[in-house]
């Protein structure tokens, strides 16, 4: 899928507005936080929008409206 290693983290956001966060790792790996409230579909489907992230290298970009577009295409 992608050529990175990659951890998944299961989490209570204190928002309703987030439902995942990926975040680079000293060691080169990413954790992709999922809202451990949402139903496992929609954990899936979260899950799968942060790879289309690292898949786009979105961390090198700075337009948040042209990434997020991106990644909804």
């Amino acid at each position: 899928m992608i050529d990175v290693d990659y951890n998944i983290q299961l989490i209570g956001f204190p928002t309703t507005k987030v439902h995942e966060a990926v975040t680079p790792n000293e060691d080169g790996s990413i954790t992709v936080f999922i809202d451990k409230n949402m139903t496992f579909e929609a954990q899936k489907e979260r899950f799968l929008h942060a790879i289309k992230h690292l898949k786009g290298n979105d961390f090198d970009k700075d337009n948040i409206q042209e990434i997020e577009t991106d990644a909804h295409g």
